[in-house]
């Protein structure tokens, strides 16, 4: 579909690319990696046609339609949600017209015999079944379906654009290129700025899309859920790996270490033949083996290895003083902006040494109750700091804060005390700060160079508790295993408000998530969490609450709570007991069910099957579960207060 050839991207003499070959075929999944500067974004550029290679082409069909996601959008405002949304059809809008222009015409014509009148039929005849194979009918069911899927609530649809932050302008330029369905999907950083069940949701829709994608993104999970091909660019050349990005790793792995075999022997080969030179330079005897030596080494291709990636570099938070037992405590909490009530009577608490996860859909509340704790807005109910906490903040703004007129070594020296001002260097080296990078003023710097830098600062100061709200979203994979190492290691608590499955995974002992105005805790990690919100948030419930082995009341000792109930009163109860957890296990089947039918629907829609049929059978099914869901509830909590009586 798209061909790659021998394709070179210079700059002032430098080749960022150089010689690079690829196709990409109808229904790849390609995940293009490789470290930050090495060309990902740039190549994705060329595949959308908005830059031009130095050398070498790009050649596709022309019918070839491709939708391309940068990582940063200008926008228009004026537009509501839908509106903008709806862009994604103006071809079809477009058709819509000409179909009605041509009409209005044929209504004026009466030369009903006439070759031109015969003419016109056949072409509003084609026009239309055209219209009618795109799907004009379904375009609001199909705007709702992908806005809902990346977040956006019913009544977001007719708000304006300019109403919503970059990251959700953002979610809007995702939702018009994925309704647009086009050949093939370029993405840059498509994650960013989703939260967990978008991101799962949007995992879906490109699983299941007939078309082909090609994706740049530092979330691992992603990358091995969504692709089966990984392109890598490193040193200006690229390596085509026909397995996903986790099996890429290993075998790039093997690749490093038979290239840095090959680069030890040449090596040694060059030595070799520069000594022979310089030792027989002067011999007339020798003239013609040194002259076919000078050649023979000037004809070497030289090996490079990209080693960056060998060197592990450690990164310790630095000790602080020990706090009590109860680090932060929540009781009645409740805050609402004007009359949007964001959380309401919630209750949480967080003990010396976790490392909790805040999860759950944007604008639900997460931020909102780590500005509660820092006290950075009014809110109602109860809220109390431990004895001895001491708080480092990491806000998404928190890059705004930095002093413009320092440099980034300065930036740090500042905060930096005692042994580890000798590794500052290479901590900034981790951070993607090097050589004389670390001379530049801060003001200078890109947004995501200022995040990096802010993190950098927070590694060097003394807390013994850190809230990180999504520390990931400007750090490489390589970074963000460092940050994560750092975090696994440090001895305090530790709150990150993230979507990065990957960055939680093996880091998170417990889990709180956020919806409808509350927060539910997860015990275990969100791997447990992910788990239990795939079948559904119940089922872990259930899990917490299974009574063991027999029922209570028959290994009661008799002396005790048999005797306070007749031997017909128990028989009645257990009776009871029974009756209420078949209510159970039949809505337990019913939910089952439905679950697998609206899964199934949900896979329809996503591979385009999105008809007025479809969308009503998934509407009288959501519902259903929802209701099926509640029904379980209730007879689950029935079932409990009868034991408890046992």
């Amino acid at each position: 579909m798209i061909s790659v050839n021998q394709v070179s991207v210079v700059f002032g003499g430098w080749y960022l690319l150089d010689g690079v070959s690829f196709l990409i075929n109808k229904k790849d999944r390609i995940g293009l990696t490789g470290r930050n500067g090495a060309g990902k974004s740039t190549t994705l550029k060329m595949l959308a046609g908005q830059q031009a290679p130095t050398e070498g082409s790009i050649t596709m069909a022309s019918d070839v339609k491709i939708g391309y996601l940068p990582q940063t959008k200008v926008y228009t405002d004026g537009n509501t949600v839908r509106q903008e949304a709806e862009k994604a059809f103006a071809d079809l809008f477009a058709l819509k017209e000409e179909v009605e222009r041509l009409n209005l015409e044929l209504s004026a014509r009466e030369d009903y015999e006439s070759p031109a009148y015969m003419k016109l039929l056949e072409r509003i005849h084609e026009k239309t079944e055209l219209l009618a194979i795109r799907g004009e009918g379904n375009i609001e069911r199909e705007v709702e379906v992908v806005l809902k899927g990346l977040g956006f609530r019913s009544e977001d649809l007719e708000r304006n654009c300019e109403e919503f932050s970059g990251g959700w302008r953002m979610r809007i330029e995702l939702a018009k290129i994925l309704l647009a369905r086009p050949d093939i999907f370029l993405l840059d950083e498509p994650t960013n700025h989703l939260d967990i069940e978008s991101i799962t949701w949007l995992e879906s829709f490109l699983q299941n899309y007939p078309g082909a994608v090609v994706l740049v993104s530092h979330d691992r999970a992603f990358l091995d859920n969504v692709t089966t091909r990984t392109i890598e660019i490193s040193l200006g050349k690229a390596y085509d790996y026909k397995v996903p990005y986790t099996r890429f790793e290993e075998l790039r792995k093997e690749r490093i270490e038979q290239q840095m075999r090959a680069y030890q022997n040449q090596q040694k080969q060059i030595k070799d033949t520069e000594e022979f030179i310089e030792r027989f330079r002067y011999k007339a005897t020798k003239s013609v083996q040194v002259q076919s030596r000078i050649k023979q080494l000037e004809k070497i291709e030289r090996i490079e290895v990209e080693e960056e990636d060998t060197a592990r570099i450690t990164v310790r938070f630095q000790p602080a003083v020990r706090p009590g037992e109860l680090v932060v405590t929540g009781k009645t909490l409740r805050k609402a902006y004007g009359e949007h009530l964001v959380l309401d009577d919630v209750g949480f608490e967080i003990k010396r040494g976790e490392k909790v996860a805040f999860v759950g859909k944007n604008g639900e509340g997460k931020s909102t109750l780590v500005k509660m704790i820092m006290g950075e807005i009014p809110f109602e109910g109860e809220l109390k700091i431990g004895h001895n906490v001491h708080i480092g903040y990491f806000a998404q703004n928190q890059a705004d804060l930095l002093e413009g007129e320092l440099s980034v070594l300065d930036t740090v020296d500042q905060v930096a005390e005692g042994e580890i001002r000798k590794k500052i260097r290479d901590i900034l080296g981790a951070f993607l700060f090097s050589g004389e990078d670390v001379e530049k003023k801060v003001k200078v710097l890109s947004g995501g160079e200022r995040t990096r830098l802010a993190m950098v600062r927070l590694l060097l100061e003394p807390y013994n508790v850190l809230i990180l709200d999504e520390p990931t979203n400007h750090l490489d994979m390589r970074t963000k295993e460092i940050l994560k190492e750092a975090l696994k290691k440090f001895e305090g608590t530790v709150i990150v408000v993230s979507h990065d499955r990957d960055f939680l995974t093996g880091l998170a002992d417990k889990v709180y998530e956020f919806a409808h105005r509350n927060m539910k805790e997860y015990l275990g990690g969100v791997t447990d969490f992910l788990e239990a919100k795939k079948i559904s948030c119940f089922r872990e419930y259930e899990q917490l609450h299974k009574p063991q082995g027999q029922p209570q009341a028959a290994a009661a000792p008799p002396a005790t709570k048999e005797s306070k109930m007749s031997f017909e009163e128990r028989k009645q109860l257990n009776r009871e007991i029974k009756k209420a957890e078949q209510a159970v296990e039949k809505t337990e089947q019913q939910i089952t069910t439905l679950e697998a039918q609206v899964a199934e629907m949900e896979q329809q829609m996503a591979a385009g099957s999105v008809s007025e049929e479809v969308l009503g059978k998934y509407s009288s099914a959501r519902q259903a579960l929802e209701e099926a869901m509640e029904e379980w509830t209730k007879a689950t909590e029935e079932a409990e207060r009868l034991k408890a009586l046992g």
